[in-house]
């Protein structure tokens, strides 16, 4: 393998417009399937581990919370104020692994390894995260709705780098996070969903049903036009509308449809006049 070693932002984003390498932050992913993916050993690597002091810090103020490319979960938990603010971010966080890959993983790998099934992921673009692309050509700012093209397909061209994930500040009525797996932590989510309401509408995020993880613009509507709601039943035409359950190694689509609408209903139920 090759690993190339850039002191500054500047300097990594020279290196990946010269070099077809693969950023690497925490490692957590890559490791995990390293001894199984030999043609990952033929990779070139960015290592980002020098760019701590530029890329860690994450910042609080009154208009959002700006989470850095290196800043890890951990970094989030330690932070009361953040915890606050956003507590979807801290209930994913201690959900995503043991204690020693929290505070290896970042926020921004998590995005950038484009899993269906990642834990952090629902829980930003509940919160309308906005993704800072940067390359020597500048930064594109790319919300993360729309991130996802398909199944590890992203809008992040190979001379770009996550510099940082912002997410607004806003007051909100509800925050709700639920992960569905073999355990609490250190298991793969078989279904996941996030939602945020605000003055900005509804937000219901879902994975693990679907190629990426995704906005459910069908049940937002729903929601949104309080719709009344009966049983969990009652959400599966719009859930199939928005999602995508394929059968696997951990679960069945039927499983994971079923489980979703019954998550979401139960979830939702208290908050929700309209769910009799």
């Amino acid at each position: 393998m090759n690993v190339l070693l850039p002191a500054s932002l500047e300097e990594a984003c020279d290196l990946l417009a010269e070099h077809r390498a693969v950023p690497v932050a925490g490692g957590t992913d890559l490791l995990v399937e390293w001894p199984q993916q030999l043609d990952a050993h033929r990779r070139t690597y960015l290592d980002l581990s020098a760019l701590e002091a530029e890329l860690r810090p994450h910042r609080l103020s009154d208009e959002a919370l700006v989470l850095g490319a290196l800043t890890t979960y951990w970094d989030v938990l330690q932070d009361p104020a953040v915890r606050r603010a956003f507590p979807l971010l801290a209930c994913a966080a201690r959900q995503v692994g043991a204690i020693q890959i929290q505070a290896r993983g970042t926020w921004a790998g998590n995005v950038a390894n484009a899993s269906p099934a990642a834990d952090g992921v629902p829980v930003l673009m509940a919160y309308d995260a906005v993704l800072e692309l940067a390359s020597r050509d500048g930064v594109e700012l790319v919300p993360l709705a729309s991130f996802y093209r398909g199944y590890k397909d992203m809008r992040r061209r190979p001379e770009q780098l996550i510099r940082s994930i912002r997410l607004p500040r806003r007051r909100y009525d509800l925050q709700w996070f639920e992960k569905v797996g073999s355990r609490r932590a250190q298991a793969i989510t078989k279904v996941g969903a996030a939602v945020t309401r605000s003055a900005a509408g509804w937000r219901v995020v879902a994975n693990s049903v679907a190629p990426t993880v995704c906005r459910c613009p069908s049940v937002e509507r729903l929601l949104a036009n309080e719709t009344p709601i009966a049983g969990p039943a009652d959400l599966l035409p719009a859930l199939r509308r928005d999602v995508s359950p394929i059968d696997d190694l951990r679960s069945t689509a039927a499983y994971r449809e079923r489980v979703l609408a019954r998550v979401l209903y139960w979830g939702l139920r208290d908050a929700c006049p309209w769910f009799r």
